[in-house]
């Protein structure tokens, strides 16, 4: 069956303050993940952690190269990756014990939804929270 996203789930993540890992962002100007992760730290008050191959510092916000070498808790994974990379990383977010992910608009992965939900996660998937905010009045 089809992952359908809950409107009261999206509500909930993007109207509590909570720490994100953001997977893809960098510093590229190119990408999306900098616009949306400066959005989020703005005007939603999260909290941006960067994890990206390269592991770059971003916002003024330390970089990690994996979800595991992020310290404390992790509430939600927030994935700019392609779909058929997005697997492991949901199954790291599952791994490290994050409360929920988020799969960015164009990322689609039934199979981990799926997973990530057996294992008690929250799961948004193929939308943004720059898209979903302004529809809450956020």
């Amino acid at each position: 069956m089809a992952h359908q996203n809950d409107p009261e789930v999206i509500k909930r993540l993007l109207s509590t303050p909570a720490r994100w890992a953001v997977v893809g962002l960098s510093n590229n100007p190119r990408r999306v993940a900098l616009s949306v992760s400066r959005y989020m730290m703005d005007r939603l008050g999260m909290e941006i952690i960067p994890v990206s191959l390269k592991g770059d510092d971003v916002h003024g916000q330390k970089g990690y190269k994996k979800l595991a070498e992020i310290p404390g808790e992790i509430d939600v994974v927030n994935c700019f990756v392609n779909s058929h990379k997005v697997g492991p990383v949901v199954d790291q977010a599952i791994e490290v014990g994050a409360k929920a992910v988020w799969l960015q608009l164009g990322v689609i992965d039934e199979a981990a939804a799926e997973r990530a939900k057996a294992a008690g996660l929250d799961v948004v998937m193929d939308t943004c929270p720059k898209i979903e905010a302004p529809y809450l009045g956020l």
